[in-house]
């Protein structure tokens, strides 16, 4: 029986060329399930996720580094189970060292700007001549070669070209950016889906791959989950706030002192509500009795739920229909209560961060919801400072010694 201290990913080396986000999320992914995982920063630092505000440091928090000892809290978020190795790709000798790390690893996961890559020589092309074996992500923003050529993929331009925003947001609204970096967030998930798929499929052939993916298809792929088309030919809005009108009930409603939302789409849920609400005779109205009609008739049903949830604080409403009837109902909570769940940090969730740079600071970061039975998965390794394990690296993966590293260090290489 394997320990509970194993990781799922122990043994596999995975080579970091990612930066910003999108990147550097799938990577933490792989390196919270275990594997060994080597960010790769040009010396000086090429993350550009280390200006990123809010930054922390001897001073406390601040939105603008105070001094050289500030730490973006992006990077410390970002950076965790992962060593830091600072390696000039530009350089001929930077080069040849990533080609002898490619031939110690089995994972290079990377999401530079088109044709990067392969200008540095890095791309899956030349590094497949390297090791057949290795598995080879690459996340993009509108794949490649892209349709958009020398547009910057950032997470709102995905969104927009996505079709995400257009069905989010209120009926009377412009189209709307979801509130967290979804699509940044979302893509890796995919690529790590991928990388894993690539090295099962290893594990039978031998022979590793290219596994691709970009913020726009995975985005496009979650919004064609809703047949928004047909629904809009048949007259169906697109933007139906807080609202899901092919599930009403469901949707969130305005108490006195806050909003709850409410799902009740299923017939003994719906009941429930109409027996709260002491208007079961709304049963047997043919606008509201089953969920087809429901749908035609949304806007109607939820002005009803309004009014009636209205002078209700939510605890009362609460009681009503989740204590007393099981129909599902919570309060809507901020993200600062979010982040202060006890039960969220017991399962691993959300955590607390921890960094030299931090001190009795406190900040709470993502975790990893993964839970496993017979394993341990949690991005609780702190970031390394910028070429923190560099030495370390080259001398157990390359065996390189003192004076080699001494000489890269001082041609800059390092």
């Amino acid at each position: 029986m394997a320990s509970h201290t194993t990781r799922p990913l122990e043994g596999i080396r995975v080579l970091d060329l990612t930066v910003a986000l999108a990147g550097p999320y799938g990577a933490l992914m792989l390196g919270g399930l275990g594997a060994e995982v080597i960010h790769i920063e040009t010396p000086g630092g090429s993350d550009i996720a280390r200006t990123n505000p809010p930054f922390v440091g001897p001073n406390g928090f601040a939105f603008g580094a105070s001094s050289d000892d500030d730490v973006s809290l992006s990077i410390i978020n970002r950076g965790r189970n992962k060593k830091s190795l600072t390696l000039d790709l530009k350089s001929k000798k930077g080069l040849e060292i990533f080609e002898r790390l490619v031939k110690e690893s089995d994972v290079i996961i990377e999401n530079m700007s088109e044709g990067t890559a392969n200008r540095l020589k890095v791309g899956y092309e030349d590094m497949a001549r390297v090791n057949p074996r290795i598995v080879y992500a690459s996340i993009s923003a509108f794949g490649e070669p892209s349709v958009y050529p020398n547009l910057k993929g950032m997470d709102i331009i995905v969104q927009a070209l996505s079709g995400l925003m257009e069905v989010t947001g209120f009926a009377d609204g412009p189209p709307t950016r979801v509130g967290i970096p979804i699509a940044d967030m979302v893509t890796p998930l995919y690529a790590v889906n991928g990388v894993l798929a690539a090295l099962i499929q290893r594990g039978r052939t031998g022979e590793g791959q290219h596994v691709k993916v970009s913020m726009l298809d995975c985005m496009a792929s979650m919004v064609a989950e809703e047949q928004f088309d047909i629904s809009a030919a048949a007259g169906a809005a697109m933007r139906t706030g807080n609202s899901h009108d092919r599930l009403v009930p469901f949707g969130v409603y305005a108490c006195k002192d806050g909003h709850v939302a409410i799902v009740a789409f299923r017939p003994e849920w719906m009941t429930g509500l109409l027996d709260a609400m002491g208007r079961p005779e709304l049963i047997q109205d043919p606008r509201f009795a089953t969920r087809g009609p429901r749908m035609q008739h949304a806007a109607a049903l939820n002005e009803i739920i309004t009014a009636w949830v209205a002078p209700m604080t939510t605890h009362e409403l609460l009681r009503e229909l989740f204590e007393k009837r099981a129909v599902p109902a919570v309060i809507v909570r901020t993200p600062d209560e979010m982040l202060h769940d006890p039960a969220l940090h017991a399962r691993g969730a959300v955590m607390q961060l921890q960094h030299p740079a931090m001190g009795d600071k406190k900040a709470v970061g993502m975790g990893n919801p993964i839970q496993f039975s017979k394993a341990n998965a949690q991005f609780d390794i702190p970031a390394q400072g910028l070429g923190e394990a560099t030495a370390q690296i080259l001398s157990d993966v390359l065996k390189m010694s003192a004076s080699e590293l001494d000489q890269l260090r001082a041609e800059r290489v390092i």
